[in-house]
């Protein structure tokens, strides 16, 4: 019997199995996911195997030697200049400040001591910041830096990137973490032609690294990542924006406290507008440095980070700038204003105006404190004018005095001052004043009377306008300053001080002078008759000082000359050679008067003490020829002392009394003024120091009615003389054997009175005067 269901009964319903198609495909995509994951692990694999073995070496890192810059230094170690592409003082990582290192860490990576080169948490969190944020976010670690700057281009390829990581790796297994962040901190560019944060740190505030604030740390640290934008000289705001946010970072990694980072985001940074300002105003002493060099060392003299020691102090040379240029100045002063240096069309509207200003006066650069603006209004009481800077400033009272001539409507039109006229203007006791460029050049140089070392050294009136160096370069006529070597060389010829020489008028034939003929005049016109040869020198009287050489012979008075380092060729032997008709460098004076100091001896004057490498190891060093030694001496000691009594007398009474100002009676020195006034000049000396100052102008031409070398010259060395010799103790000059002393006169022993050249262009010596000097002289020697 078959069983069947009950009637209303529900039949269960069959098991439904899951379809293993899904399952099978899920398996399948897992499966190549990880075929396709192991097949990129094996490539990559694969890739770094053949890479990693064709990475560059490391020596470039391992044995780290940077492209560091010619430094130039003073004696007393005053930074005077710096030449080379990159601009770089190399420092170790220990003389590296904390805060410097805190700083760059918190911006650039904070877990460089954490990571192996690579920092897959920062590339993690960077993704994600990418992804969820329009502004982009790297991860590139200090190390991977190092890696980019010295062996890789910039170009944003995967290729590249992978090369960095692998090069990271490489980096981090060879060097210590401290060795790797030393070449960062050293090879970075941070703007200004500045590598490295030490250079960097002097570049943009002039201070050395360890010096530096925190809130000058944070500025300096934000350079890396574009120092164009961040910088603080081109782009203030930008820069202070990032530095602000460096230094809430370093508050948070608790790099800083609280109160460190309240003071450093309020402080205020004095950063240098201009990256070429150093210690002092050397120019001409960096940039004849860096040629004397460069004969040297050649193209290495730019990269192997050579330090120069120059002879030159800081004290010196400031006191020798200042006084060059105000002496200039001086000058300028006594001749009128020429007008403004051009003229500009002055948009309408302000901040055009501002704009076109600007733009304007970028042509017309300053000179120290002698600065361009441009005429707003213009009366004969009232100035205003605008700055580069783009501040106003007012012009009234004194301060119009130099250009009244031209600030009235009666001016010719093209040389009055009036709305947009290019005007140069200076503070005086704070209020500001109308003054001009000068167009006269000068040149002043100081150095020891020993050994010849500069101790100062001003080639022009501003470098960045003429870069020709007078000092070393201008073959100037010396005029009247060249006298005392005709009149040292008489000495050797049996003249004396007291011989007698006709003041009074000469002519000689073309025969003799190797030219026209010639009827030479004193420079006042005057003639004053017989006087001692002494008087003649004390009076600058060029009849004198004719007389002499026509004695000696001019070929004698050239060939000696040539013992104090002139040369021959440029001083022909003619009897214009006693009015200083030749030429002559104001550093070739100065040499040669240290003769007459030193007591006879010849010193080459020199401005290299020594040259170090970057480790401080000495790879030349100066030996130079000294006073007292007697291969050095080039004329009787005996000479110089007669040629010292002389110069003392000029400044006692003659045209040098400008100079008894100082107070002192070891003052020696010869003004000096060549025909038709067109050089100017002073040469002086103490025992230890000789200076010599020149003045005119660079294409020859009259200075000026009435300007000599007194008035023009001896004020420049007066006011340096007044600075450096205020804690030199006064020096007396011994009488040195074989010199005797009749009458208040000094003679040669061998050449008492009534003996050797008694008178030039007399008929005969009162019977009188020699009789009187013949029993002197018994007296002196018995």
């Amino acid at each position: 019997m078959s069983q069947s269901n009950t009637a209303g009964g529900t039949p269960k319903a069959p098991v439904k199995r899951s379809s293993p198609l899904i399952l099978r495909l899920l398996l399948g995509t897992i499966g190549v996911g990880l075929g396709l994951l192991v097949a990129g692990v094996l490539v990559l694999g694969f890739a770094v195997s053949m890479a990693y073995p064709n990475l560059p070496p490391l020596d470039a890192i391992t044995d780290y030697r940077p492209k560091i810059p010619l430094r130039i230094f003073s004696a007393d170690n005053v930074l005077l200049g710096e030449f080379g592409e990159e601009r770089r003082t190399l420092v170790r990582i220990n003389d590296v400040p904390d805060i410097m290192k805190k700083a760059v860490l918190a911006i650039e990576d904070d877990r460089f001591f954490d990571h192996g080169g690579v920092d897959y948490t920062g590339i993690a969190r960077a993704a994600l910041h990418n992804l969820t944020s329009n502004s982009k976010q790297g991860a590139s670690t200090i190390t991977q830096q190092v890696a980019r700057n010295f062996f890789l281009s910039s170009e944003q390829t995967f290729k590249r990137k992978v090369y960095e990581i692998l090069l990271a790796y490489k980096i981090e297994q060879n060097l210590s973490k401290d060795q790797i962040l030393e070449i960062y901190m050293n090879q970075i560019y941070l703007g200004q032609r500045a590598y490295g944060f030490s250079s960097a740190a002097q570049i943009y505030f002039g201070k050395n690294l360890s010096d530096i604030t925190i809130a000058e740390a944070a500025m300096l640290a934000g350079l890396p990542k574009a120092p164009s934008a961040y910088n603080p000289v081109a782009n203030p705001k930008r820069a202070r924006t990032r530095q602000q946010y460096i230094l809430q970072r370093m508050l948070l990694l608790g790099y800083i406290s609280q109160e460190d980072y309240e003071k450093a985001k309020d402080q205020v940074l004095k950063v240098k507008t201009s990256s070429g300002e150093f210690g002092l105003h050397a120019e001409y002493v960096a940039e004849m440095t860096r040629q004397l060099v460069y004969e040297q060392f050649k193209e290495e003299t730019y990269t192997r980070g050579l330090n120069v020691y120059t002879t030159i102090t800081k004290a010196d040379q400031d006191a020798a700038y200042l006084a060059l240029r105000r002496g200039v100045m001086d000058y300028e002063k006594r001749h009128g204003y020429r007008g403004p240096e051009a003229f500009m069309d002055i948009p309408s509207n302000k901040e055009e105006a501002e704009d076109a200003i600007e733009v304007e006066l970028a042509e017309h650069p300053d000179s120290d404190d002698i600065v361009a603006a441009v005429v707003l209004e213009a009366s004969p009481k009232l100035v205003k004018a605008m700055l580069s800077s783009g501040e106003e400033i007012e012009i009234s009272g004194t301060g119009l005095t130099f250009a009244a001539n031209l600030l009235s409507d009666k001016a010719p039109p093209a040389r009055r001052v009036k709305r947009g006229a290019i005007i140069r203007v200076m503070q005086e006791n704070k209020a500001w004043t109308i003054t001009q460029m000068p167009e006269v050049e000068s040149a002043f140089v100081a150095a020891n009377t020993e050994d010849g070392a500069i101790r100062a050294l001003i080639g022009g009136f501003d470098f960045n306008r003429n870069k020709f160096n007078h000092v070393t370069q201008a073959w100037r006529q010396p005029g009247s300053s060249f006298k005392p070597f005709i009149y040292s060389a008489s000495l050797e010829k049996g003249l004396s001080p007291a011989t007698l020489i006709n003041d009074g008028p000469l002519s000689f034939d073309a025969g003799q002078t190797g030219g026209q003929a010639w009827e030479p005049k004193n420079y006042d016109g005057k003639y004053d008759g017989p006087m001692t040869m002494r008087k003649g020198l004390t009076k600058s009287k060029n009849m004198i000082s004719i007389r002499i050489l026509h004695k000696i012979g001019a070929k004698y008075g050239q060939e000696y000359a040539t013992r104090f380092g002139f040369d021959a060729d440029k001083n022909p032997p003619y009897l214009t050679l006693a009015l200083g008709a030749g030429a002559v460098t104001p550093l070739q004076m100065a040499g040669a008067y240290s003769v007459f100091a030193n007591g006879g001896y010849k010193v080459s004057p020199y401005i290299i003490s020594k040259i170090t490498d970057s480790a401080g190891h000495v790879l030349s060093q100066v030996t130079p020829a000294r006073a007292g030694e007697d291969e050095n001496r080039v004329i009787d000691e005996r000479n110089a002392f007669l040629m010292d009594s002389m110069l003392k007398d000029v400044v006692k009474h003659g045209t040098a009394t400008r100079a008894l100002v100082l107070k002192r009676p070891d003052i020696a020195g010869k003004t000096g003024t060549t025909n038709d006034s067109f050089d100017a000049w002073f040469a002086g000396y103490t025992p230890k120091i000789v200076g010599v100052a020149w003045i005119g102008f660079d294409q020859p031409k009259n200075l000026g009615n009435k300007e000599t070398g007194g008035g023009l010259a001896l004020p420049i060395w007066i006011s340096y003389m007044q600075k450096v010799l205020k804690d030199v103790p006064v020096e007396e000059r011994a009488v040195p054997e074989g010199v005797i002393q009749v009458a208040n006169e000094y003679y040669y022993a061998e050449n008492p009175p009534g003996t050797g050249v008694r008178s030039l262009g007399l008929t005969e010596t009162p019977q009188g005067e020699e009789e009187k000097a013949k029993d002197e002289v018994k007296n002196e020697l018995f």
